[in-house]
């Protein structure tokens, strides 16, 4: 082996052409590379003492390798955090030899050599800032959040601590039809979780958080903790309501669960298998028609943006459903390809295996209703802040899970109520959202604004 290719001079992007270069002399027909390196920092407090305080970087190099065959390919990959010369060996080496005992797929392969391509421009991913501050301000930072939640009232009793984090991170993906891609990204968060008493010697817990590609643009560190304390003090004195159907309201950080089951839903490898409410649904009406949920891997800063997808492909904007209607499933080239459709750039992957799919920046779009006058127009109904499981039949569409929130009554928050379930089936509540909040706002990957949907049982007492 040539050496010289790994020396510590060696670019990444230096080292995954020579890797897939190897691959193909081994004997593989096709190769890609994925290359990881990155750095972060964490730490957390609890009642203003340190717990645990972390840094460290890690780098690693992915390879999948396709060897042609009389009707398809065969698949296999390796991963390694080794970037010396034996060890890129094993690495190349190691992958061929899995791909021969491996059985042929007749719709692997790489995406066509058209298809490949990348957004252009500064997608604003990465920042510097987000290691501006020493260490000690970065734990200063939860300390602030949390003294922050335990002071607005006496009822905040203990904590499940604060905790401030920071990352860095480089991606280079190079394969052997001609593409090579890199980015940066960045990313810093803040969080805090206090814990109320009540009355009746009744313990509550919730939480708040700030999370930004910049560090500029977190949130101020007490104002996270005054927002933990409130959503933790509004939850004393709980109490159970009574089995019956109700409206229930979503708030909009577990509103974007009934988005993520969307793009599960529309997720091409449910689609090919059968195994999905939406199989065979393209073209018609899935949702009200007030509903438009859009996939968009392009918004600059965004949580999910990259200027390409896991297989080459550049990032773009998928509308999955559009007033109520099923435009669109989402697709890697894979799955593209059992459905004789083409990918939509949803191509997501670890250092090793095969391409799975994955969501951009996901959201459901605003309506115009402020989320009080939802509220307001509830007469009796549930208003979820907390859920708890994963009950979403993607099959049958029944769906199950556990709640807490407040009871409305007359248009008002009435109390607190926990140990409940919310239950019924994502076929109808699609259909049964009449009501969506403007206030749409991206704290993450996933993002919804509040949204009324009627008819739900809600299981309690």
């Amino acid at each position: 082996m040539n050496t010289a290719a790994v020396k510590p001079e060696t670019s990444l992007q230096e080292l995954a052409e020579f890797v897939v270069s190897r691959a193909l002399l081994a004997g593989a027909s096709d190769a890609e590379v994925t290359i990881r390196e990155g750095d972060e920092f964490s730490t957390t407090v609890r009642l203003g003492e340190v717990e645990t305080l972390k840094e460290s970087g890690s780098r690693g190099i992915g390879l999948r390798v396709l060897t042609a065959a009389e009707n398809g390919y065969r698949v296999a990959s390796t991963s390694s955090s080794d970037f010396t010369a034996d060890g890129i060996e094993h690495l190349v080496n190691g992958a061929v030899a899995l791909a021969h005992v491996t059985s042929v797929d007749a719709f692997a392969g790489l995406a066509n050599a058209e298809e490949f391509g990348k957004l252009s421009g500064d997608l604003e991913l990465y920042h510097e800032d987000v290691y501006s501050l020493p260490i000690e301000e970065r734990i200063a930072w939860a300390r602030r959040a949390e003294a922050a939640a335990m002071a607005a009232d006496t009822r905040l009793v203990n904590s499940d601590g604060a905790s401030f984090d920071a990352a860095t991170g480089r991606r280079v993906f190079a394969n052997s039809r001609g593409f090579m891609g890199e980015y940066r990204s960045s990313y810093c968060s803040i969080a805090t979780s206090p814990i109320a008493q009540g009355a009746n010697g009744e313990m509550q817990r919730d939480y708040w958080w700030s999370q930004a590609r910049a560090f500029r643009d977190l949130d101020d560190a007490e104002d996270v903790g005054r927002e933990a304390a409130r959503r933790t003090l509004r939850m004393l004195d709980a109490r159970r309501v009574p089995t019956q159907e109700a409206p229930v309201v979503f708030a909009p950080e577990v509103a974007r669960g009934l988005v993520g089951a969307v793009f599960d839903a529309a997720a091409g490898d449910a689609i090919y298998r059968g195994a999905s409410i939406f199989a065979g649904q393209l073209g018609e009406e899935v949702a009200a028609p007030s509903v438009t949920v859009v996939d968009d891997g392009t918004i600059r800063g965004g949580f999910g943006t990259s200027p390409f997808d896991a297989e080459g492909l550049p990032s773009r904007r998928t509308v999955i459903v559009e007033k109520g209607v099923l435009r669109s499933y989402v697709l890697n080239t894979y799955a593209g390809r059992k459905l004789g459709m083409k990918s939509t750039g949803n191509a997501g992957r670890g250092l090793a295996g095969n391409p799975y799919l994955d969501a951009g920046n996901l959201f459901l779009e605003a309506g115009t209703q402020p989320a009080e006058g939802i509220v307001r127009g509830v007469k009796c109904g549930l208003y979820v802040t907390r859920m708890l499981g994963h009950g979403v039949n993607l099959v049958t569409g029944d769906y199950s899970r556990g709640a807490a929130g407040l009871w409305i009554e007359n248009g008002e928050p009435a109390y607190p109520v926990h140990e409940i379930t919310i239950a019924g089936n994502l076929r109808e509540m699609l259909r049964n959202i009449t009501a969506i909040g403007s206030d749409l706002v991206f704290r993450g990957a996933t993002s919804a604004p509040t949204l009324r949907v009627d008819g739900m049982t809600i299981a309690g007492a």
